[in-house]
């Protein structure tokens, strides 16, 4: 009796595990061991590690939309690709009024997926989001103060899972500087992380003054394989990846292609291609119009190693303003000067327009899998989980 009922049990298990998000929302609401089934850690890294394909990957497309009292408002577009790639919304579109700003939020880092989790980002907000179960929950802002005479600016961020602690954390790297010198000149590092589920903001006192100046893009930023990682140019002027691991709160440099460089060169961006960590290389705004002009794919083939490149795809002519994404093992997705959402096909050099688009430099793109992973509730009153 026993073993029919843990067999009965696991045949439900695997159906529930084939339902779409919405459909187990309800399931909840029917009865309380459906609820508890459904709630239960378990049943979450189950639905959380099902076994998926590329095309199951949707779309989470933000971009910002100018206001008439010219303020700008961000929007979050939960989209699907039918087999012909077009796309289409599976939800309304959804504001976020805790990232409205009189600017056009072109400064946004919208990183993840992270266990199911994603962070939107600006120098002040963090919004950690899973677009599956439209929860969210606001960051509290670093308590630390910077005195005069001194200032700062904001590096880079970034956002992700720590397998050691079984925890989220954030990590913000700031200039610090005095103000009577001005900025860039006379800086020094520093480093905040926060941990998400214990709710609580802290310094790292073991810091290198002497890692990279980072690169700032849309796109130059990536976590992958527990660490966050930014594009970085060297004290040689050399391009690098930095990388910081949340486990060991350690920073790594790592080199670039031979052919990549900063000064009067291309752009640079990050993503994933095939479970593998991608640099894209695409030429400079002013000539992203010039058909004379190349993007390059290259992925990293050993990622423990410094030096193991290849040249994936060359593609020449791309309209691009920076790149975004790369959707189902093969489609580039990036916006081109205008605000609108472009994809290249990286084996057919194919080029497609989307009917969307927002202020330009703001859309960013994640490709997600539905999850039903809960977000850490931490303690305070102001952190509390709500629902868009």
């Amino acid at each position: 009796m026993v073993v029919m009922m843990k067999l009965l049990q696991d045949v439900v298990i695997n159906i529930l595990l084939m339902l779409p998000v919405k459909s187990l929302m309800r399931l909840k609401c029917l009865s309380k061991s459906c609820y508890t089934l459904v709630q239960s850690s378990t049943f979450v890294n189950l639905h959380l590690n099902r076994p998926t394909t590329f095309r199951d990957g949707l779309i989470l497309f933000k971009r910002s939309i100018k206001q008439d009292d010219d303020l700008h408002k961000t929007i979050l577009s939960f989209l699907s690709g039918d087999d012909e790639n077009h796309l289409s919304p599976i939800n309304p579109d959804l504001d976020v009024p805790c990232m409205t700003s009189n600017y056009s939020n072109d400064f946004d880092q919208f990183i993840g997926p992270c266990q199911g989790i994603v962070a939107l980002m600006d120098n002040l907000t963090t919004v950690l989001f899973n677009p599956s179960t439209r929860n969210y929950r606001m960051l509290p802002p670093s308590p630390f103060n910077i005195p005069p005479p001194f200032s700062y600016a904001i590096e880079c961020v970034g956002f992700g899972f720590d397998n050691i602690s079984n925890d989220y954390k954030v990590i913000r790297i700031l200039d610090v500087y005095l103000e009577d010198h001005g900025y860039p000149q006379d800086f020094e590092k520093k480093i905040e992380v926060y941990d998400v589920d214990i709710d609580f903001w802290r310094e790292l006192d073991h810091a290198d003054q002497n890692f990279p100046t980072i690169y700032w893009l849309p796109s130059s930023q990536m976590f992958y394989q527990g660490s966050c990682h930014w594009i970085g140019i060297s004290i040689e002027d050399a391009l690098v990846i930095l990388s910081f691991d949340l486990s060991t709160e350690t920073f790594h440099t790592a080199k670039t292609p031979d052919s990549c460089y900063f000064m009067n060169g291309p752009s640079y961006g990050l993503a994933v291609l095939n479970d593998t960590f991608t640099l894209i290389c695409y030429p400079r705004t002013e000539r992203a119009k010039n058909t004379n002009e190349f993007t390059y794919i290259w992925l990293r083939k050993d990622y423990s190693g410094c030096d193991s490149w290849i040249k994936k795809y060359t593609i020449k002519g791309l309209p691009i303003q920076s790149p975004l994404a790369i959707w189902r093992e093969c489609l580039l997705l990036f916006q081109c000067s205008n605000g609108f959402l472009m994809s290249c096909n990286l084996r057919s050099n194919e080029v497609s327009e989307y009917n969307l688009h927002g202020s330009p430099t703001s859309l960013r793109v994640i490709i997600y899998k539905e999850s039903l992973t809960l977000i850490p509730r931490g303690y305070g009153s102001s952190t509390q989980i709500e629902t868009f």
